[in-house]
């Protein structure tokens, strides 16, 4: 009787041993935050592995609607309005679907972020669907990844990569215009922003005697700034006005060694080697 009680009790401590296990995740999820335009993007999704099986065209079919990933529904959030390929998006948050092929995806932008992977998705909440070519890839990924890639002020890229293959879903934000309006309103204090919208002019190439007029503004209320004075060269480049933006490096390099900044010494030098 002993010797029972005595194995009894061994096999419920085996029992709740083996509830306390942890074993990695199948397929482990990964959160991306990328900060974008005016706000940001945000990727949750699971990674399946490769395991030598053959992915797209037999594990993932062709032409059949495919979660983007495993388990539940990918999810990405846009954190302000955006284009996604080519196609008006409201912020929020949405599911990612894809119809594979050996050429191109039709990519789907969904309302369904709470779905079980398919299970729950409908067609009538689709937001946007638009097509993006494959790439081929030289090597191979064996963990299913989503990056956020070609991030510029208004632009960005959601690249999808697994096997051989990859996709890019370009994504757009109109920034212009919310910029300018707080431009503008900026302008309308006392204390002004010159040197960040002279900034701003000169990148996106607009109205760019204003930027020098900004500029300068700005480096009358700071004048040993040598940043600003750089951005003064740049913007007389810019405008063609070699001989001018040539002498204001010059002085940049001169604020830029009283200052004890060397990066700004070399950045002019490279001006002037350009002009």
């Amino acid at each position: 009787m002993k010797k029972i009680v005595l194995l009894f009790s061994i096999f419920v401590s085996m029992g709740a041993m083996a509830q306390g296990i942890k074993m990695p995740a199948p397929s482990p999820t990964q959160t991306i935050k990328q900060d974008f335009a005016l706000s940001s993007i945000e990727l949750n999704y699971s990674r399946p592995l490769a395991k030598g099986r053959k992915i797209f065209g037999d594990l993932v079919p062709f032409g059949k609607i495919w979660r983007t990933g495993a388990n539940g529904a990918t999810k990405v959030t846009f954190g302000e309005d955006v284009k996604v390929g080519g196609v008006a998006v409201k912020a929020g948050s949405y599911a990612i679907y894809s119809i594979p092929n050996a050429n191109e995806w039709e990519i789907i932008i969904n309302k369904g972020v709470n779905n079980g992977g398919l299970t729950g998705y409908k067609t009538e909440e689709d937001v946007a669907r638009f097509k993006v070519k494959t790439m081929a890839l030289p090597f191979a990924i064996e963990s299913f990844t989503m990056m956020i890639g070609d991030v510029l002020p208004a632009s960005a890229n959601i690249q999808i990569l697994w096997e051989n293959t990859a996709v890019s879903i370009p994504v757009e934000a109109d920034i212009n215009s919310k910029i300018m309006k707080s431009i503008d309103a900026a302008m309308n204090v006392d204390n002004r922003p010159y040197f960040a919208a002279a900034s701003y002019y000169f990148e996106v190439g607009k109205e760019l005697p204003k930027a020098l007029e900004w500029v300068n503004k700005a480096i009358d209320a700071q004048p040993k700034a040598y940043w600003m004075v750089h951005l003064k060269a740049k913007i007389q480049a810019k405008m063609g006005d070699k001989v001018a933006a040539k002498a204001t490096a010059l002085k940049g390099i001169e604020l830029a060694k009283e200052g004890k900044n060397d990066d700004y010494v070399v950045l002019n030098e490279k001006l002037i080697a350009t002009l």
